[in-house]
């Protein structure tokens, strides 16, 4: 893992949540995988293992991860299709209409969406 940021706009033991759900999305965690364990994670971020613990069990509840008795936590075979399904379906419903607002108060038409991205310069 990375060095996070935590913020104070939500429980830390769902941002780590939703760290190792972004790494699974990415391919960074692939199914099979094992997770760091939860000593590890607690002493590289300076977290109690409570904390770290409270993540991988969420994590667990939904079948993202399963555990090995004496061996840790593993990404399951279906983490990357469920978690791809939910957050295709969260962004349709959260995210799309908050864009597709903007995108009608701009008065943008679907050829300058399409064009690619300029980089900053003048085309």
């Amino acid at each position: 893992m990375t060095a996070i940021q935590w913020n104070d706009g939500a429980p830390i033991y769902r941002q780590l949540k939703d760290r190792v759900i972004a790494m699974m999305l990415d391919g960074v965690l692939k199914p099979g995988d094992a997770l760091p364990s939860v000593r590890q994670v607690a002493a590289e971020y300076q977290l109690n293992p409570i904390t770290v613990s409270r993540a991988y069990q969420e994590l667990a509840d939904e079948a993202l991860v399963e555990k090995r008795r004496g061996l840790g936590m593993y990404v399951t075979e279906e983490a990357a299709k469920k978690l791809l399904a939910t957050e295709r379906e969260r962004f349709l419903r959260e995210e799309w209409p908050l864009v597709l607002e903007r995108i009608q108060r701009l008065g943008l038409s679907m050829q300058e969406l399409m064009q690619p991205a300029r980089n900053g310069e003048n085309a």
